[in-house]
């Protein structure tokens, strides 16, 4: 029984869009799979992985029918990447088999039954709803991603705090270590509340949305959280647990501030970064004099040294920091300048913002090396 007629490219498209949650390895076997569903010309594409779920739209259906199968996404998608671009593709369905067929190339597919599919119970009333732009959202995750921890038994580090103000949206995230932190302002939103996102979550969002100004529906619930936008449907867990009080572990009151360019900063910092250990990454920053010197060394005496002019001609600052942390920071904001506000205390974070933008915070605690 055909289900669909259409390019490889056209095919290809909502498939790669969910195909990214797909774990390789996975408890329930099924949910390696894709859930295709036909309803007459619309296909819906599903992925699951009991956290996350992403939904998409197509119109490339054959007949009135309404047909549904699972097949292996991974599979299915590398058969679809290598078949050439000419002609259309032709799926069906025939005991239990899904059949691809694009010109003198044929594959048959073993497939699990829909019915057996999980899918995500979505939350029956929203607490908050509001839309924004995806470039403003894309751009707010894109600013404090990167400081997300990473399989921390602190389980809610392991994502990004969202917190909902009258008129404004806040993004933090930290890993003990550093934080980040922006927001943006978003019209007609009146309610308040926080939801830390998992990690995957964020990461594929950043995938998904794109750099225009087309809207992104976002809703809000306990412990649910569902994005719309184009012909996507995402929906996620949220993860449960107290956020560190981000408000405390931004500087107030630093006193000294110098702009450094950003690219010859981080051109600086990457060729530092060439003679630390792969376990102490660390970097040691001496301030004074009207120059920024930044410095490595590892265990077979081997050393680095760079040097920066800058406008400060304050007390000396030797501090050292994790090299990491401050690429991170510097490959995801696209200013000509960076601010640094110090104080003459080894132990003190060093605070970096950027130009005309008050929000943008990025806070890293020293090291010893």
């Amino acid at each position: 029984m055909l289900l669909i007629q259409a390019s490889r490219d056209a095919i290809l498209k909502p498939l790669t869009t969910v195909v990214g949650i797909v774990e390789r390895r996975n408890t329930l076997p099924i949910l390696a799979n894709v859930l295709i569903r036909k309803q007459g010309n619309q296909v819906a594409f599903l992925a699951n992985d009991l956290e996350v779920q992403i939904t998409t739209q197509a119109d490339f259906g054959v007949g009135d029918d309404v047909q549904s199968t699972t097949v292996a996404a991974r599979k299915f998608l590398d058969i679809l990447r290598a078949l050439p671009d000419t002609g259309d593709v032709r799926l069906s369905l025939d005991d239990a088999k899904l059949s691809v067929q694009a010109r003198r190339s044929r594959f048959a597919l073993q497939t699990l039954s829909a019915n057996d599919y999980p899918t995500v119970s979505q939350a029956e009333q929203w607490t908050a709803s509001f839309s924004m732009p995806q470039k403003a959202l894309k751009q707010l995750f894109n600013q404090v991603h990167f400081s997300m921890a990473q399989q921390d038994i602190r389980y809610y580090l392991n994502g990004l705090l969202m917190v909902l103000e009258p008129g404004q949206v806040r993004a933090v995230s930290t890993d003990g270590h550093r934080l980040a932190h922006s927001s943006i302002a978003v019209e007609g939103l009146e309610a308040q509340m926080d939801a830390i996102i998992p990690r995957k979550t964020v990461h594929e969002m950043q995938r998904l949305l794109a750099d225009d100004e087309s809207p992104v529906q976002i809703d809000l619930a306990a412990g649910q959280i569902r994005f719309r936008f184009d012909q996507i449907e995402l929906v996620s867990k949220l993860v449960e647990g107290k956020f560190p009080d981000y408000k405390r572990v931004i500087p107030t009151g630093y006193t000294r501030h110098i702009q450094i360019p950003r690219d010859a900063l981080q051109a600086s910092l990457q060729r530092a970064a060439i003679l630390t250990t792969d376990k102490l990454k660390g970097v040691r920053l001496q301030l004074g004099d009207n120059l920024l010197r930044i410095s490595s060394s590892n265990a077979e005496q081997e050393e680095a040294r760079e040097e920066l002019e800058v406008d400060y001609a304050q007390e000396p600052l030797d501090v050292a920091f994790n090299v990491t942390y401050l690429l991170d920071v510097l490959a995801n904001i696209k200013t000509e300048a960076v601010c640094w506000s110090v104080q003459p205390d080894v132990n003190a974070s060093v605070l970096i913002t950027v130009p005309d933008d008050d929000e943008f915070k990025y806070v890293v605690m020293p090291m010893r090396i």
